[in-house]
């Protein structure tokens, strides 16, 4: 089946681009990760590589064509073959893209449903970050019924939270590279400087030693800051900082001094970022008492933990995700949407298989699930949602329920916060296990730059299935 291949986006706020020079041309062969086209806006240019394997059919978007939205189809691959006439017959409708995966995936069914178990269409999976799965959880117990829910984007759920905050508590206050001219680097500021102010949205010097320790010292004096890191791989400039004043001074002092302190911003893999931007601090920040430690991976938990981090006493790590920020999940229509720190939610019921994960892993877990249901393993979905402290007691029940346990996370293997949740449960939860607790993890390399080769190193839906399938001896 043809392929199309879509305008991809520099970052997640770009809308539009110019397609600058195609480097194939029609008839073409084409291989994974060869770069096949250029792409440019005023600030960047970026090779667009090729995906999958085959021939390079028609060019849909000539070279020098400007402002070409993202998403837009600018070419078509044909497969083992396929020829020029199968894209003249109809290609809008035979061409498989990313787009109409992902619209697929929004309409499907239920994984309980009678559908779910019709065989699927052979051919590449649907990518699970590309159309990521909404979960089916029940509502929050704090959540009224009949509350109204609005569809808002993690982004806007985001902004709407330190909005909030900051309207409630003027000691709250934000500070970071470009938070407040610029509207945010992933514009998850915009709207808060027009607001509130330059004094209490900073932009920074590009120092995060030198903010982060302003942020602590602001801290330890009464303020309640909110430091974004523009990438939390830039935190290591200033992790002297978060450890060892600001997770450590209330012990050192007695008690007598505390940190109430918000250090946010993306985790982890975004895309083509390579190695020095795509690194998992989850593991890094939860091993370090003082902290606590959050990575929400819906819009309203995004909201609700990020509302319950800036009013806690303690220094708090709020990891976000990139190719979350443009997501949109519902969120409850409430004047004060508060969630508690400490507490994983079981967001899809099952009684063969647990499958444990946070943050962007939820992609994976949830899509898997669904995947598995189809060959009627009913897998019970687990979003951590708290890193540190992390809420044993639900995975210890879901496990004497299931007897089975996999951990999903996108960071190394080694010390992981899998490692962490199988030594717990193998701890606390040994007697009920019917096979050994397995992991999912990234590759344990430095992550490549290549498109291809940082699609190898993630997680995939792929792996988790064969996880559920060895450990349910299918």
């Amino acid at each position: 089946m043809p392929t199309e291949v879509l305008m991809p986006a520099l970052s997640p706020t770009m809308e539009k681009g110019n397609l600058a020079k195609w480097l194939k041309r029609e008839g073409d062969t084409v291989k994974s990760g060869d770069v096949i086209a250029e792409i440019e806006t005023d600030k960047a240019t970026m090779e667009v590589e090729a995906v999958d394997e085959g021939t390079l059919g028609k060019i849909l978007v000539p070279e020098g064509t400007a402002d070409v939205a993202v998403n837009t189809p600018i070419a078509v691959l044909l497969g083992d073959g396929e020829d020029v006439s199968a894209i003249k017959a109809g290609a809008p409708a035979a061409a498989k893209s990313q787009r109409a995966e992902s619209q697929e995936f929004q309409e499907s069914k239920a994984p309980d449903a009678p559908e779910s178990e019709q065989p699927q269409e052979k051919g590449e999976p649907v990518s699970a970050v590309a159309a990521p799965p909404k979960p089916q959880e029940e509502p929050e117990p704090d959540v009224p019924a009949g509350t109204e829910m609005v569809t808002q984007t993690v982004r806007e759920a985001l902004r709407d939270a330190m909005a909030e905050e900051m309207r409630r508590d003027e000691k709250v206050f934000v500070m970071g590279e470009e938070v407040a001219e610029y509207q945010g680097a992933y514009k998850v500021t915009q709207g808060l400087l027009q607001e509130f102010g330059a004094r209490r949205v900073v932009d920074t010097p590009i120092t995060e030693h030198g903010f982060a320790g302003l942020g602590v010292g602001a801290a330890l004096a009464g303020l309640k800051p909110i430091v974004e890191f523009m990438t939390f791989n830039f935190s290591m400039q200033a992790i002297d900082q978060i450890i060892n004043s600001a997770a450590k001074t209330l012990y050192m002092s007695g008690g007598q001094m505390g940190a109430s302190i918000v250090f946010r911003g993306p985790n982890g893999a975004a895309a083509r970022v390579a190695a020095q931007h795509s690194q998992d601090f989850s593991a890094w920040y939860s091993h370090i008492p003082g902290l606590i430690v959050l990575a929400p991976y819906t819009a309203a938990d995004a909201k609700g933990l990020l509302k319950s981090a800036i009013r806690n006493p303690n220094p708090v790590i709020f990891l976000e995700n990139e190719i979350l920020y443009g997501q949109s999940f519902p969120v409850p229509k409430l004047d004060d949407f508060v969630l508690p720190i400490g507490k994983a939610k079981v967001v899809r019921p099952g009684n063969h298989v647990t499958i444990v994960s946070f943050s962007i892993g939820m992609t994976y877990a949830l899509k898997a699930a669904e995947e598995l249901a189809k060959k009627h393993i009913y897998a019970e979905v687990i979003d951590l949602r708290t890193l540190r402290p992390l809420d044993d007691a639900t995975i210890i029940e879901s496990v004497k329920k299931t007897g089975r346990l996999i951990t999903v996370e996108e960071g190394w293997p080694q010390n992981g916060i899998g490692a962490e949740i199988s030594a717990r449960v193998m701890e606390k939860a040994f007697d009920w296990l019917d096979a050994p607790v397995m992991r999912v993890t990234g590759r344990d390399v430095p992550m490549p730059y290549a498109a291809n080769l940082e699609k190898l190193a993630l997680p995939s839906v792929a792996e988790i299935v064969d996880a559920a399938k060895a450990v349910t001896y299918r």
